[in-house]
């Protein structure tokens, strides 16, 4: 069985590697009040898409966010359903959905009410990848000292 994507167990079955780990990989995660903290505050990248069961855009939104995940297996996409963690969605501010928001290394660095397409969102990836960490952290500073004075 060389040069396959095959790993035995110790029963004797295999298992496609290739297809489970696609199917862990690329998968949206749930936050919740209790989760959502502990999510957006590491390191990396953390699209979080605000939504609920009864909005029309947030279901048209769906299949491009977990599209998008799919070619971002680096990145953490999580859903925040507004419905469910009501406390939550009122802390952020969310007066309108669906709401995207992207943290990198616990920074929020990008928020908007809407969708968007495919294409658009895989820049918004790109864009989140590229910045420069120490000079928003920068920014930042200097922001919250004006704020201060």
């Amino acid at each position: 069985m060389a040069g396959n994507n095959y790993s035995p167990l110790k029963v004797g079955l295999y298992i496609d590697l290739t297809n489970l780990e696609r199917r862990f990989l690329m998968a949206t995660i749930d936050v919740t009040e209790e989760t959502f903290e502990s999510t957006v505050t590491g390191d990396g990248i953390v699209l979080v898409d605000a939504w609920a069961s009864w909005c029309g855009p947030c279901r048209q939104f769906a299949p491009t966010y977990e599209k998008v995940s799919e070619t971002h297996t680096d990145a953490t996409f999580a859903k925040l359903d507004t419905e469910a963690n009501q406390g939550l969605a009122a802390a952020l501010q969310i007066q309108s959905i669906p709401t995207l928001m992207v943290f990198r290394d616990g920074i929020m660095v990008y928020r908007e009410a809407g969708t968007m397409p495919a294409p658009a969102l895989d820049d918004l990836v790109n864009q989140v990848k590229a910045l420069d960490m120490d000079d928003v952290r920068r920014q930042v500073a200097e922001q919250q000292g004006s704020a201060e004075a």
